[in-house]
């Protein structure tokens, strides 16, 4: 078996792009799934995106010890550790944004601790599409 996971598209605009994921364990957990492919996203310039910049995120986490969001790099950043339950917005800020280098800057998630049945998760993340 595996986990029930769902990514579902809530916004995908020529500057904007939001998801909603979600996770019903049946304890096996995720290690670096892709979530987001970037180069599927049509930037403000009609290409794929230079960067994708995390403006918000609204997270549940269940069970699970927390969540990590990484982009996708030769060395892989990690943009946020997620546990709890809680809302963060780096608008004002302008966004939380991706300093790695190579690969592909893919939105990639694991879970992190060892996972029983039925933890799961919910996470909202908003970015703004940068260049492209």
């Amino acid at each position: 078996m595996a986990d029930a996971v769902t990514t579902k598209v809530l916004a995908d605009g020529p500057r904007n792009y939001a998801v909603v994921l979600t996770n019903v364990s049946d304890g096996t957990g995720e290690s670096a799934v892709q979530k987001i492919d970037k180069s599927t996203l049509v930037g403000p310039n009609g290409n794929e995106p230079d960067n994708l910049v995390l403006v918000r995120a609204a997270w549940s986490i269940q069970g699970f010890e927390g969540v990590q969001i990484i982009w996708d790099h030769t060395a892989d950043v990690t943009a946020l550790v997620l546990a709890g339950d809680n809302y963060d917005d780096w608008s004002m800020y302008g966004g939380y944004h991706d300093g790695g280098s190579g690969g592909s800057g893919d939105i990639l998630l694991t879970t992190i601790g060892t996972p029983a049945a039925n933890d799961t998760y919910n996470i909202t993340l908003h970015f703004k599409k940068q260049g492209g």
